[in-house]
């Protein structure tokens, strides 16, 4: 299991179109992925979770990878965050 803190950089942030960029990004992986905001704990599988954890622009998550592929995971998922998910 591997954990990195990352900022959403999305102005609006992660309202539908990043949303699902973001589950669409981690659904191509076997591990599990889930992302830390606050006391929540959000599985970034599901566009309509990431979606009602109303994550603003600015606010720190903790993404977390735990599988056979979280190396590759957490990579990529890190470069879409860090680059906006398409918005930027």
């Amino acid at each position: 299991m591997i954990s990195k803190t990352l900022t959403v950089v999305n102005p609006s942030g992660l309202h539908l179109r990043p949303a699902g960029v973001l589950s669409q990004t981690a659904m191509k992986f076997k591990s599990d992925i889930t992302i830390e905001c606050g006391e929540k704990k959000i599985v970034a599988k599901s566009v309509l979770n990431v979606m009602a954890a109303g994550i603003k622009c600015g606010t720190e998550i903790n993404l977390i990878c735990d599988g056979e592929d979280e190396e590759e995971a957490m990579k990529t998922l890190t470069e879409a965050i860090e680059s906006g998910l398409g918005e930027m």
